[in-house]
């Protein structure tokens, strides 16, 4: 039986775990900590959807080492807790084991694959030092991306809110055995993962709306749909995605719906808090550099200036240094 790890195994990870473990197609172990860890452990892992609870009881560890090598790892951490697992993932990857990247923003591997003038280039806002490249290396990499909200109720109780699509993909394009099983094992659960030929195309699309709409919630505290129908607001949402998409033409990249569209896309989930709103006001790190950090780089790589895109990345840099410095005191 195919062995799959889910690393990280907070909100989204619980869930893709959870729903793993319900269809039984997969030996499914999970990596998680602290509070939510050991009431997995005492009373197994509950997932609320569509109004009803189901209980699993996968096997759940804080120790990687006790599981051995894996077939495929599931990493579901924020793209800014990477680096600092790697030691922690290294028992669980065998010769052939791939690990399915489940986070948002421009991922690591970006240029792996992609061919062109800049293909192996490292992205020093997402792979600081290009220390994840070059300790798992992007041949294992798939990736992948995560259109689910879900949260953690409570120790052990993960409720998801909505969407069923994750899907994924190589980052040479390519249709291989690895990823089509992956993609077979999530649908069967399902989390409805087609094989994307071009999956940069979508983590753009999903990336469009979260470069915009998470920095300015932390600015202003507005929700998602807030921000949306505010006149103003809507006015600097669509600068920062207008540069945003220059930057990704240059990159070949193509955009199923336009800007309006996308906009109405993200008013549509209504009174949602970002993320990163909600990491700021705890306290916690945010995904700051992976969602904007990062096309302002990659902006610099093709020669397209971003000004919006930069005064919005310094003053939400500022309020998110300002809110973790203030947790730690």
């Amino acid at each position: 039986m195919t062995k799959i790890c889910v690393f990280g195994a907070g909100a989204i990870g619980g869930y893709v775990g959870a729903r793993l473990a319900l269809a039984g197609e997969a030996e499914v172990s999970l990596v998680a900590r602290g509070a939510h860890l050991a009431a997995m452990r005492e009373k197994g892992l509950k997932l609320k959807q569509a109004g009803e609870t189901q209980l699993v009881r996968p096997r759940v560890t804080d120790n990687p080492s006790e599981l051995g090598p894996q077939d495929y790892v599931i990493l579901t951490l924020k793209a800014h807790g990477l680096a600092a697992v790697i030691d922690q993932l290294l028992p669980l990857l065998g010769p052939d084991t791939a690990i399915l990247f489940a986070q948002n923003g421009i991922p690591w591997w970006y240029f792996h694959g992609v061919g062109g003038p800049f293909e192996g280039t490292r992205l020093e806002s997402v792979d600081p030092g290009g220390v994840i490249w070059n300790r798992l290396g992007p041949d294992r990499a798939l990736g992948a991306v995560v259109w689910q909200a879900a949260e953690i109720e409570a120790p052990g109780v993960i409720a998801h809110h909505y969407g069923d699509r994750m899907p994924l993909g190589e980052p040479t394009g390519e249709k291989t055995e690895r990823a089509a099983l992956l993609g077979k094992l999530l649908t069967s659960a399902g989390i409805k993962s087609p094989v994307r030929p071009n999956l940069r195309n979508e983590i753009w699309l999903k990336l469009w709306g979260n470069l915009s709409f998470n920095p300015v919630s932390v600015l202003t505290g507005g929700t998602l749909v807030d921000l949306a129908t505010d006149p103003g607001a809507r006015r600097v949402l669509r600068t920062m995605m207008e540069e945003a998409q220059a930057v990704a033409a240059k990159l070949g990249i193509s955009f199923a719906v336009g800007v309006e569209e996308r906009m109405d896309m993200a008013a549509r989930v209504g009174a949602h808090r970002t993320s990163m709103l909600q990491d700021v006001e705890a306290g916690r790190p945010t995904e700051l550099d992976a969602l904007l950090g990062v096309v302002i780089e990659l902006a610099g790589l093709v020669e397209i200036d971003t000004p919006c895109l930069k005064t919005i990345y310094d003053l939400c840099k500022f309020r998110c240094e300002r809110a973790f410095t203030g947790s730690r005191r």
